[in-house]
């Protein structure tokens, strides 16, 4: 059976649920199985992440999917058999109430946010009885472990990850302007929102021993950077030095190639949950720097995965990683930024080990696309 599927996204301000949503639905069109809509309300947002994406058009094929601008007033369309509001975004209400008259009702399902906490296993796929109309919604909760709805990743994800450390990884430097590693050197990729822990950390590199050539895409982070360089602005392209460290700044780039970059660093930080999902897929080490939310709640989070993430580390190493994260996210108990760096590259080895290991632990959870078509799609059946 051929199902349709529509997929609705707000873009809020940080790419992260775009990011999901396209890569969501790029993963359902594969196949060519199924029909794949993607409804977005800010095309330019979406093409800061795929240049393809012409932000003036209302309905466009791209990778499969058909991509539909989300405009108000909306106009009534036919709904998929399968419909999924990401991260509760709120459905037009013309559209709900054509669910409601389907028969029979589209699959409605709620996409949350991932967390590696231990009540998200007790609430996915928990149903959620619409008040009004002759709907039921489902509340699906990406995970780390089988019992949730598992995390994102392509079937050749592994495969192309080699490929490209085997044979592409000189090449993608090149590009970049940059030659083979030089002894000692540490490069490093930092994507992330504003962070007051940002320029201890630029000291702690600067001052330290051994060259950083630390990476960085255009986003938020890049007026503390000029801030801390002294200089009004900081322009892709432009590279900067201050001490043993040499600054980068690179163009904003689409999500594959952003995949190469974290396949490619030493050290990756990453912020929010597409770019954390996609660095532990790379297989390198890690620093996460997770959305702030009110009330704290990301310190709980980031304290779960960190958690898990760090199990079966050594005592020092495990210290050496939890430091860094919580100081990065300004979370308490946290030395400096120059102890938590010595500390760190005291333990990169067993570190970097502990991060390909870690890959065995995320493919036990499942493929989020996989188990969202199986628990989709048997429903309509």
């Amino acid at each position: 059976m051929r199902v349709s599927w529509d997929i609705f996204c707000n873009v809020i301000d940080n790419y992260g649920d775009i990011g999901v949503a396209w890569r969501l639905a790029r993963g359902l069109a594969r196949d060519g199985d199924r029909d794949v809509r993607l409804w977005v309300d800010d095309l330019r947002a979406f093409r800061r992440i795929w240049p393809a994406i012409d932000p003036a058009a209302d309905a466009q094929a791209c990778a499969g999917v058909t991509v539909r601008a989300w405009r108000e007033p909306f106009a009534a369309v036919e709904p998929a058999q399968v419909v999924v509001e990401a991260f509760g975004c709120a459905l037009p209400g013309v559209y709900l109430e054509t669910m409601a008259r389907r028969s029979p009702a589209p699959v409605w399902i709620n996409l949350e946010y991932l967390s590696a906490e231990a009540w998200v296993e007790a609430h996915h796929g928990l149903p959620s009885p619409h008040p009004r109309l002759a709907l039921t919604k489902f509340f699906f909760f990406p995970g780390y472990t089988p019992a949730t709805g598992g995390l994102l990743v392509e079937p050749d994800l592994a495969q192309r990850r080699a490929a490209f450390l085997d044979a592409g990884r000189a090449e993608f430097w090149r590009a970049l302007g940059l030659g083979a590693l030089v002894a000692g050197e540490l490069r490093v990729s930092l994507f992330a929102y504003e962070n007051p822990a940002l320029a201890g950390l630029l000291d702690a590199w600067a001052a330290g021993p051994q060259p950083v050539t630390c990476l960085v895409p255009e986003g938020r982070i890049v007026p503390q950077l000029a801030a801390w360089l002294g200089v009004p602005t900081a322009e892709a392209g432009e590279r900067f030095r201050r001490g043993a460290l040499e600054l980068r700044i690179l163009p904003f780039t689409d999500q594959d190639a952003y995949d190469r970059l974290l396949w490619a660093c030493d050290l990756n930080f990453v912020r929010g949950e597409d770019s954390c999902v996609r660095a532990q897929w790379a297989g390198r080490p890690l620093v996460w720097q997770a959305y702030p939310q009110a009330e704290g709640a990301h310190a709980d989070k980031l304290e779960a995965l960190l958690a898990r993430y760090v199990h079966g580390l050594g005592r020092a190493a495990a210290a050496a990683v939890g430091g860094l994260w919580r100081h990065w996210n300004g979370l308490a108990p946290a030395p400096d930024p120059a102890s938590c760096w010595v500390a760190w590259r005291a333990q990169q080895a067993a570190i970097e080990q502990q991060a390909a290991a870690w890959l065995d632990a995320l493919g036990q959870a499942g493929s989020l696309t996989e188990k969202l078509v199986e628990f989709a799609e048997n429903r309509l059946k």
